[in-house]
């Protein structure tokens, strides 16, 4: 969803960076979109383990995670990010169905996905941070997709901006685009097993049809 669906990525990362420095766990902005895919539960838990030696509760880690949707509720709303509306509806001509899976668990933004993509996306094929209990990397959230929209890894197409959710998407055995729409390098991307880099979505909408022919 952030950074593919919505042009978010910066409010997260300034976000995560203020909440997390204000708990005293180390947290840059770019580290942001190395941990983006994963669940905010998740990546509270690992940074305070790994950069602070902290074994947090599971109402201490709840409680930060709180506090960053607060913060991100702080910054404007978030924008549409370009072409992604018009790959969307190219993508529904095929009769190929669109799932959403996100890490995210912020009601907020994921009601809002309805209204601004009104027949393109809906609530009954969306994966949330409610729906797994292991989320990206594992590939757990893609499986997850996989079953509610009743197709085989051979049948679907990943679209993803972030190391994990590419590791994820790869790991559930589906063929992964990787959109590069934040500041991490299309190496990184690629690293993580990209079947193909592309520059923005508004491209990836431009060259859909040469694709998928």
């Amino acid at each position: 969803m952030d950074g593919v669906i919505y042009d978010s990525m910066k409010y997260h990362a300034k976000a995560w960076h203020t909440t997390m420095t204000r708990f005293g766990i180390p947290m840059s902005e770019e580290d942001c979109y190395a941990h983006e895919g994963m669940r905010g539960l998740e990546t509270i838990k690992k940074l305070a383990h790994e950069r602070c030696g902290l074994e947090l509760s599971p109402d201490e880690i709840a409680h930060i995670y709180d506090e960053k949707c607060k913060c991100f509720a702080s910054f404007p709303k978030p924008e549409m990010m370009p072409g992604t509306k018009l790959l969307m509806e190219k993508i529904k001509t095929t009769g190929a169905k669109i799932v959403v899976v996100t890490g995210s668990g912020q009601l907020t933004v994921l009601n809002r996905l309805e209204r601004d993509y009104v027949g393109l996306v809906n609530h009954d094929l969306m994966v949330t941070c409610f729906d797994v209990e292991h989320g990206k990397p594992m590939p757990d959230p893609y499986l997850m997709g996989l079953k509610k929209a009743g197709v085989t890894a051979a049948e679907a197409i990943v679209v993803e901006n972030a190391p994990l959710g590419i590791r994820a998407g790869k790991a559930a055995g589906i063929f992964t685009v990787a959109v590069n729409t934040g500041p991490l390098p299309d190496s990184m991307l690629a690293a993580e097993g990209a079947d193909i880099v592309l520059p923005s979505m508004q491209h990836f909408a431009d060259i859909w049809e040469k694709l998928i022919h």
